[in-house]
């Protein structure tokens, strides 16, 4: 059927339906459309936006370099610097059965892990999908159905002969919010991230609530470690790739978490540690540069994002390379220029007026649409907005994606950069475990994280490599649960 836009559509042998493009020269005179040199002048002015140069990402690193020091060195810093009282790197030979529970911010997942020693195990696991009521909902009834679940998992292994009937088993807890801790298991939640807001929660001690909920449903565990996906991920990345020395979180959140001397953490020097003992920080850097706001290149559109989010002024780096945000960034472009009448004149665009409704998949979709057509990207535009697009305007769009992704990936470089800086790991070269949807999922993301640390660093850049970390979570819990238990069996730092 023609339509007012001189276009018809074809049916592809899966029945899908596509728009197909029918153009005269004289066709672009009176249509309201963006054409090619209008987009290209558009694009230019985004380039200049989001665009990071070599030295302005030298002068990132630097200022995140005194953040992470400052964090160190007092309480109550912007960058916490929160010492995990995980001590020093698994030997390998950690064994043992341990369970591990990780309240993530989409998933409950709950798992069994026995460790072998010689940096193998084997992992059984279940994941439980958390409503967006089950995140605002008081605190304890989410602890409350994280029991339940544990439960149900026991029960169900020690019916199929895994487990043995009321056997307890030392407990990792895996907890991805910021948390003040004075020992391992023990964790004051500070603020709520990722879309969680439940009530009764902020300002108590999650491993007590979690307890509390364990004994009322019976369950035969004990938690002896309190940890974030983080540092699971630096220990767990640790016991099989011995060179990591750093890991990161890029995903919903982004963290990162290092090994540092206790003599180089002058906020915890009354605790007594021997200087020379490692002790694991969890950085929580996604606070980096939040309420000043001097370092970090904002846009407009991340200033929107930031004073409409739950959390206004906090979180300054992590809204800029989250993939919660994205997404997000590239849909308040797109309604700029709709505003100013440039795209999608004529058609409907309630949908895509929807806060949040274009997802950072659509991102890493865009990117790798491997036609000429940049089909898949009519596909987004058609099947989740109901709207119509030129080639001009999906090319756009891609050149946009990756402008908002590779921003993103060199942020993300400067902060890796900052800890290589500080530990001097540049000159030997270090690994760094990565996970989390976009650093696994989006397309280039590892390679714009390369290129960016080698353009803060020259050549030596490339001694710093980024791979797929192990599971921090399940695995990495375990671990540290492991750990734990020896270290306190064995009288060292009991109390911590």
């Amino acid at each position: 059927m023609a339509s007012r836009r001189g276009s018809a559509s074809i049916v592809l042998p899966s029945g899908q339906t596509l728009p197909s493009y029918t153009r005269s020269s004289q066709d672009d005179d009176g249509l309201p459309h963006a054409t090619k040199k209008k987009m290209a002048d558009h694009l230019r002015k985004y380039e200049a936006l989001f665009t990071l140069t070599p030295q302005r990402m030298r002068i990132i690193v630097e200022a995140f370099k005194e953040s992470l020091e400052l964090g160190l060195a007092k309480h109550g810093q912007v960058v916490p610097m929160i010492p995990t009282y995980v001590f020093g790197w698994p030997t390998g030979k950690e064994t043992g059965k341990f369970y591990a529970v990780d309240l993530g911010g989409t998933n409950l997942r709950v798992c069994l892990v026995t460790l072998q020693g010689d940096g193998k195990f084997e992992i059984t696991q279940s994941k439980y999908r958390l409503s967006e009521e089950q995140k605002q909902e008081d605190g304890q009834k989410l602890f409350d159905f994280c029991a339940e679940c544990l439960k149900a998992f026991i029960d169900s292994n020690v019916e199929s002969g895994i487990i043995e009937k009321d056997q307890i088993l030392p407990l990792g807890f895996t907890f991805s919010y910021p948390c003040a801790q004075d020992r391992i298991d023990h964790g004051v939640l500070i603020r709520w991230t990722k879309g969680f807001g439940a009530p009764n929660t902020e300002g108590r001690d999650v491993v007590e609530m979690f307890r509390k909920s364990l004994t009322k449903h019976s369950v035969p565990a004990d938690v002896v470690a309190l940890t974030c996906d983080t540092t699971g991920t630096l220990i767990a990345s640790h016991y099989v790739n011995p060179k990591t020395r750093i890991a990161c979180i890029f995903g919903t959140g982004c963290n990162a978490a290092y090994m540092e001397r206790a003599g180089d953490i002058p906020k915890i020097a009354e605790l007594g540690i021997d200087p020379n003992a490692e002790i694991a920080i969890n950085c929580e850097w996604g606070a980096f540069d939040s309420f000043e706001h001097e370092n970090l290149p904002r846009t407009k559109y991340d200033i929107i994002i930031d004073e409409t989010s739950n959390k206004p002024g906090e979180q300054a780096f992590e809204k800029l390379i989250s993939g919660r945000y994205l997404g997000e960034i590239l849909r308040l472009i797109i309604c700029e220029l709709i505003d100013e009448g440039v795209l999608f004149l004529g058609q409907n665009t309630y949908k895509i007026e929807i806060p949040y409704s274009f997802d950072t998949a659509f991102l890493s979709l865009m990117e790798s649409d491997p036609t000429d057509e940049l089909l898949m990207i009519i596909g987004i535009f058609s099947h989740f907005f109901a709207l119509e697009t030129t080639l001009a305007e999906r090319q756009f769009f891609r050149a946009l994606a990756k402008l908002v992704a590779r921003r993103a990936a060199r942020l993300s470089a400067c902060g890796i950069a900052a800890i290589v800086s500080k530990m001097n790991y540049l000159e030997d070269g270090c690994y760094v475990g990565a996970d989390g949807s976009l650093y696994n999922k989006y397309p280039m993301f590892a390679e714009r994280i390369h290129e960016g640390l080698q353009d803060i660093f020259g050549e030596k850049g490339k001694n710093i490599v980024t791979y797929h970390a192990e599971d921090g979570s399940g695995i990495g819990s375990a671990i540290v649960a492991a750990m734990t238990k020896a270290r306190r069996d064995a009288g060292i730092y009991p109390n911590l």
